[in-house]
Order: structure tokens, then C-alpha cells, then sequence
């Protein structure tokens, strides 16, 4: 499966985007709904991790552009804990593998950019900042990504 995190709005403290997915039948991108993460501060994959470390702010800066792997199988311990995550999926969340610079940058629900530490959350953006019904689109979400996981489809995203 590949999926597309195209971000359209960089905020002084947040950024917005819009996921996509692409349709195997006509290889169309097609909407899947809105993202927020923390301010875009310019990182990409292809920089050295030195230059990532002297240009992150911990908690408050957007993963670098570039191509990751989404991974379904690993428990987050934090997302464990809470009763939502643990009661519908186990912990088991969208993790992306290897991002240069960051430890457990997962995809998950969220309201604003204090919700994301790094990790792209999903809902609809139709409050200026801010994601709502994000806990729906979530889930929504997981499972698009879960069917394909369990069809043996690697999920590849490219965040531009």
C-alpha cells in the first residue's frame, strides 16, 4: 500500500496536511483525511543525523520529509496504557521505521499540535490549529492500514 502525507499548511507551531492512499485499481491518489503535526522545521531524510539533531526541538518539530515503512505489529507502551488504544488495537499502532532523528514516531489521534510529539495525528482540520473527530478517523485509518498489512502488502508513505 502506498500512502501520501502531503503537507499544505506550515503554521509558526504546527503543520497541516492531508493523507492520501493510492488506489491499486486506477493508481489514483484518493483523500483519506486531514493531519496535523508540529512545525515543519525543514528536516529531510536525506540530511545527516548531526544536522537533524541541531535543527529538532524535541516534542515540537515535524519528522523529516521522505519515504518510510509503516509497520502494524508493535506495541507502543505509551499507546498500551491508555484504555482507547489498548481496548481497540492492543497498542498495536501505525509505527514508521527509521526515522532519522526520532524514536517512536506513530501515527494516533490527536487535537492539536500539543498531541503529537513528532507523530502525525489524523482527523479533520475544520477548526484552524486543530483536528476534529479524530478518535473516528483513527480508527478508520487503522484498519485501512491493518486490511493491508494482513494481505502481506508492505504500507509505504511518503511525506512531502
Amino acid at each position: 500500500m502506498k500512502l501520501m502525507l502531503k503537507r499544505i499548511a506550515r503554521r509558526e507551531d504546527y503543520t497541516i496536511g492531508k493523507l492520501y492512499r493510492q488506489d491499486k485499481e486506477n493508481m489514483q491518489w484518493v483523500y483519506v483525511c486531514d493531519t496535523l503535526e508540529d512545525k515543519d522545521r525543514g528536516l529531510d531524510q536525506s540530511m545527516t543525523e548531526a544536522n537533524i539533531a541541531r535543527l529538532k526541538v524535541k516534542g515540537k518539530t515535524a519528522i523529516p520529509t521522505g519515504r518510510y515503512e509503516i509497520v502494524m505489529n508493535v506495541v507502543s507502551p505509551k499507546f498500551l496504557k491508555k484504555a482507547l488504544y489498548r481496548d481497540f488495537c492492543g497498542g498495536k499502532i501505525p509505527r514508521f521505521k527509521y526515522v532519522k532523528g526520532f524514536n517512536g514516531v506513530c501515527m494516533h489521534s490527536g487535537v492539536d499540535q500539543d498531541s503529537t510529539e513528532g507523530c502525525p495525528v489524523v482527523g479533520e482540520n475544520r477548526v484552524k490549529g486543530k483536528l476534529v473527530n479524530s478518535w473516528a478517523t483513527f480508527k478508520r485509518v487503522y484498519r485501512i492500514l491493518l486490511r493491508a498489512s494482513n494481505n502481506g502488502e508492505s504500507i509505504i508513505i511518503d511525506v512531502l
